[in-house]
């Protein structure tokens, strides 16, 4: 049996035990673990959201990933988009297929390590070429199964890619985990900030109380690489700086929009690895941001336990 056959059975496995078909609002038909359980080797914990596809989480969740590895951390990266798992192919390492081995009796996924950075990913397990048609719950058992039967061992940042908008996915991982702190990354144009508002409201709901590290505004400006001095705001100017004020939360970065970021990714070396770069400054200005509020979240006591 493959590993992706394994993550379906066990899933389907799990919801006959919880109870297909009764109400989904029933808070005892929602399997919630103790979050100190998972992950507890693990010293911050940063969920990267959007509020909708298209706007570069993936892209800004590789990057931020790589910055921390740069600066010295221990880092982890789990692609929790189960529909479009883009990881494996922004990291060129799509033909990766990880192992298990006995730690401490029992069987845990080996992530996969590239540039220094533990991944793991659906993405690993599934034909690229296939859609993955999965309901909600069988989708938020394998994410489950990908953080807590993996050998993630000790790590100072562990960076999770969800997917884009809401869905079951981040109930998951707010219910299973003690998330740090969440990034909303939007681009500055008005029909991705407002469903950038959305996310921001999700995150902040009573019930789920995630504290939001801070926006990170994507393709901000338009840069030609034969005029490295001009700015062209293609979607808009300053829309995430004007609604980091509204929210008062921090901005964190304004990530351009630059040729080399996209090819980058294709060619599976996210740009952050590219020395002296002026992306990857602008990234490296994002991680040192993000170390920065994940102090204040430790110092402060605050984490998210589903209510």
């Amino acid at each position: 049996m493959t590993y992706s056959s394994k993550l379906k059975s066990d899933a389907q496995e799990r919801i006959r035990h919880v109870g297909v078909g009764r109400k989904a609002d029933n808070k005892k038909d929602i399997p919630i673990m103790d979050p100190k359980r998972l992950l507890g080797s693990v010293k911050n914990i940063i969920a990267v959201s959007s509020g909708k596809g298209g706007v570069g989480k993936s892209t800004v969740a590789a990057n931020l990933a790589v910055s921390f590895a740069k600066m010295g951390y221990k880092v982890g990266l789990l692609d929790a988009d189960i529909s479009g798992p883009s990881i494996p192919k922004m990291f060129g390492i799509e033909d990766a297929r990880p192992v298990s081995s006995l730690v401490n009796g029992k069987q845990l996924i080996d992530p996969i390590i590239c540039m220094g950075i533990k991944i793991l990913s659906i993405g690993f397990f599934v034909d690229p070429d296939k859609a993955l048609v999965w309901r909600g719950p069988m989708v938020s058992n394998a994410i489950k199964q990908l953080v807590s039967e993996a050998d993630w061992g000790e790590l100072d940042y562990f960076v999770i890619d969800l997917p884009p908008g809401i869905s079951d996915t981040h109930l998951t991982v707010v219910q299973q985990i003690t998330v740090t702190g969440t990034i909303v990354v939007s681009t500055p144009q008005q029909v991705a900030l407002a469903d950038a508002r959305k996310n921001l409201d999700m995150f902040s709901n009573d019930k789920i109380k995630v504290p939001i590290l801070g926006l990170v505004e994507n393709m901000a400006w338009f840069t030609p690489t034969e005029l490295p001095e001009k700015k062209y705001y293609i979607f808009g100017k300053e829309g995430c700086k004007r609604l980091a004020k509204e929210r008062n939360i921090p901005l964190l970065a304004q990530i351009p929009l630059i040729q080399s970021i996209c090819e980058s990714g294709d060619a599976g070396a996210p740009i952050s690895g590219t020395p002296n770069s002026t992306t990857a400054k602008a990234f490296m200005l994002l991680a040192n941001n993000v170390v920065l509020e994940c102090k204040k979240q430790v110092s402060t006591g605050i984490t998210n336990v589903l209510k």
